[in-house]
């Protein structure tokens, strides 16, 4: 493997996927290491630190479901879902255990490949961070990746926090879903603003009711309110 090579663990029990996949990654100049099962995919993922897991929902031994909620157990690495369900429900689900986006079957390679290109620029982006923004008692520090309300940590998963960091760089300024789907996940697919939703309710939840409120602005998208002015510093980025 080249040095700088990034490494994808693509875990699916249908072997022509994984090669089709493989196929389209390694054109691109990705390492590509293969499990086709949840058990086989937990000890890839020890064995191969991958920057990124392509993860089937429905798989032998332990379904996707229960390897994403392992994962974010261990790691912060990026997880793209695979699911050939048209439901809603396992995207959802998969969001909601910290899945960063999701493909549903059948799916185009290259706009796999698309996807898996533009979730690892966006992280390597939020790495390389920036100044810290601070929001009201919200403060955000970007190479830390730490976000904190007064004293109290939030404990934001990869997406969350780069979602609320877009979101805090222009307070009161209202952001459509397909802006932050863009900004956040690197990518303006359409038909999938629901991960935007998803996470946005995540967020609130850890927000809670003494920082910053995300706002809905119907059938528009989000912003972020700063708390009264009385109860915390004046919003700023600096």
């Amino acid at each position: 493997m080249l040095r700088g090579m990034k490494t994808i663990l693509v875990v699916d029990d249908e072997r022509n996927i994984v090669e089709l996949v493989r196929l389209y990654l390694e054109k691109e100049g990705f390492n590509v290491v293969a499990a086709s099962d949840g058990e086989q995919a937990l000890v890839q993922f020890e064995r191969t630190d991958p920057d990124l897991v392509v993860l089937d929902v429905m798989l032998p031994k332990m379904d996707g479901f229960e390897v994403c909620r392992e994962l974010r157990r261990r790691s912060d690495v990026p997880i793209l879902m695979l699911t050939a369900r048209s439901e809603d429900i396992d995207a959802i689900v998969g969001l909601e255990l910290g899945a960063d986006d999701y493909v549903t079957k059948p799916f185009n390679p290259r706009a796999l490949v698309a996807r898996v290109k533009a979730i690892l620029r966006r992280t390597d982006a939020t790495v390389r961070g920036g100044r810290p923004i601070q929001v009201g008692n919200l403060r955000i520090d970007p190479r830390r990746r730490e976000a904190s309300v007064g004293d109290r940590h939030l404990d934001l998963r990869a997406r969350e926090f780069d979602l609320l960091a877009a979101l805090a760089r222009d307070p009161g300024v209202v952001m459509t879903r397909d802006v932050l789907l863009e900004d956040v996940w690197g990518t303006d697919f359409p038909g999938e603003t629901r991960t935007v939703d998803v996470h946005v309710a995540e967020v609130r939840k850890k927000l809670s009711d003494d920082g910053p409120q995300v706002e809905t602005i119907r059938g528009i998208g989000y912003r972020l309110i700063p708390p009264p002015r009385n109860s915390a510093p004046d919003s700023q980025a600096g």
